[in-house]
């Protein structure tokens, strides 16, 4: 017989059933501070906590488990936007849904929990210092997802700052120093609370620290936007039409609908009695459901109507091979250059072991009918006519600041997008979000159309200028902003950043070393 379990033990599953519960708790409250929650204050706090914690387990094992279950609750949160795709088409892939946000979750949560478990083992025992070192793992981390398997940077600790004045640290550290900044604020209080009373009193000194660090860095970006340069930023002279005809993904490929969404796109796009003409009208991601190869007659009617060239998101085919690009349509309907989107999304616009999965019926389904796309040949930079040179981003494609450095030339910056895919709720928001970081971390004003919203005219400080709101039908005409001189980031990029988590890294490392 099995014997029955003792008080003890019983008590034990208790107490480990806590503080599961309360680390994931404190994932939970890390990832308010994402949009459009911004709730920055409560992220600092419980990622502080969650390294006090882990500073202090016993074991390398235990702080897998910790940080396991808080980046759990972390990542639910952050990518619940994750299951709006699935939900498009409920009867076909919405029972893959609850394996989305599950996968999703525990996914990233490896990325918390494996680096973690590794600081654990090669450093001291010493709380201050495994604090350090347990920052400078999730910072790495940070950055490896922007990478890995081909890439996710999606929900860094550090966009908690980005409507902030501390984005501005971007336009030198980039986006991976905004999460050096949390990190290095959520550690202080454990760092500086080594031979100090046990108890709340002794984090006092590293809580004051973690304010000092934040309201520095907070002074400084203000002083950046309130400079006379920020406050009258230059334009180019050009106007651009930004067309948002909210398309309901439901519905953008039902062929019921598809003149009603041509009709929304035509007037909005029609030059207004008496209003100034744009320099160039631009479409979202997919904007008509037919591909460029099927056009026929309708890229010379919309040149006419819209008056002035137009960049548009559509479909195309060469031979079996499609793509998702941007197409430049000059006065009279002819396609002046192409852009071809490289960076696609994994199980949306094409499948890892697609020929396996398509024996169970399953297709890429961010794409029309469920064809999966082929990569364009990489990042670009694009001369339209009548305007300054341009890198095209669509849409996945600006969650990755690497792209930005990789080419030369650019003097704006152009994301259209399909964020109908992304629900309603917080997916939109954290798009733009990260495209507005873009802009700071470039110096290069964003124009952005989304085919549901949210449409924005970004300056290259990352301010929104002008935008259009989640489901509207409507356009916004903006001065394209003139770029700002080559930031810092644009020149160094990250090194210096993941220098500096390796060192400390390093020195923990070293210090263990000694200690046997």
């Amino acid at each position: 017989m099995t014997p029955h379990p003792t008080p003890r033990s019983a008590g034990s599953r208790r107490r480990a059933l806590i503080s599961l519960a309360a680390d994931l708790a404190l994932g939970l409250a890390v990832a308010s501070g994402q949009a459009p929650w911004g709730l920055w204050p409560l992220s600092l706090v419980a990622l502080s906590l969650i390294l006090l914690r882990g500073a202090h387990q016993p074991t390398a094992r235990q702080g897998f488990r910790q940080f396991l279950a808080a980046g759990a609750g972390y990542f639910a949160l952050s990518l619940s936007w994750i299951v709006e795709p699935f939900l498009v088409q409920p009867e076909i892939y919405g029972w893959m849904a609850p394996f989305a946000i599950l996968l999703m979750a525990l996914g990233g949560a490896l990325f918390w929990a494996l680096p973690c478990w590794a600081a654990l083992r090669i450093g001291p025992p010493e709380p201050a210092v495994r604090a350090a070192m347990l920052a400078a793992a999730l910072l790495l981390s940070d950055w490896l997802r922007g990478w890995i398997f081909t890439g996710f940077p999606w929900a860094l600790l550090g966009h908690v700052w980005i409507e902030t004045p501390v984005a501005q640290a971007a336009s030198v550290v980039g986006a991976i120093g905004l999460s050096a900044i949390s990190l290095c604020a959520a550690a202080l209080p454990a760092l500086l609370a080594a031979n100090r009373p046990a108890g709340w009193r002794g984090l006092l000194p590293g809580a004051a620290a973690a304010l000092l660090l934040i309201a520095a860095v907070w002074a400084v970006g203000s002083l950046r936007l309130s400079s006379p340069a920020a406050q009258d930023v230059a334009g180019t002279g050009k106007l651009l039409r930004l067309v948002q005809p909210n398309a309901e993904q439901a519905l953008k490929w039902d062929p019921d609908w598809n003149q009603v969404f041509w009709d929304r796109l035509l007037t909005e796009s029609a030059a207004s009695p008496g209003a100034p003409r744009p320099d160039a009208v631009i479409w979202p991601e997919t904007a008509v459901s037919f591909l460029l190869n099927h056009a026929g007659d309708a890229l010379p009617v919309l040149s006419d109507v819209a008056g002035a060239p137009v960049l548009m998101g559509i479909q195309r085919a060469e031979q079996t091979r499609y793509y998702n690009s941007l197409v430049e349509i000059a006065p009279g309907g002819g396609i002046r250059s192409i852009y071809d989107k490289f960076h696609l999304v994994p199980f949306g616009e094409y499948m890892p072991w697609g020929e396996a999965l398509s024996r169970f019926g399953i297709g890429a389904f961010a794409a029309q009918q469920g064809f999966g796309y082929v990569p364009g040949q990489g990042p670009d930079v694009l001369s339209p006519q009548s305007l300054p040179p341009v890198q095209p981003l669509i849409c996945y494609e600006a969650i990755f600041p690497q792209h930005l450095r990789t080419v030369e030339g650019a003097e704006w910056l152009l994301q259209i997008t399909n964020d109908a895919w992304f629900g309603t709720v917080s997916g939109p928001y954290q798009h733009l979000a990260q495209a507005q970081l873009r802009a700071i971390e470039s110096g290069l004003p964003l124009m952005r159309a989304a085919n549901t919203g949210i449409t924005a005219a970004i300056d290259p400080y990352g301010r929104i200028t002008d935008s259009l709101p989640l489901g509207a039908v409507g356009h916004i005409d903006a001065e394209l902003p003139a770029p700002l001189p080559r930031t810092v980031w644009m020149r160094v990029g990250p090194l210096p950043v993941l220098f500096a988590a390796l060192i400390v890294l390093g020195f923990g490392a070293l210090r263990r070393v000694r200690r046997v």
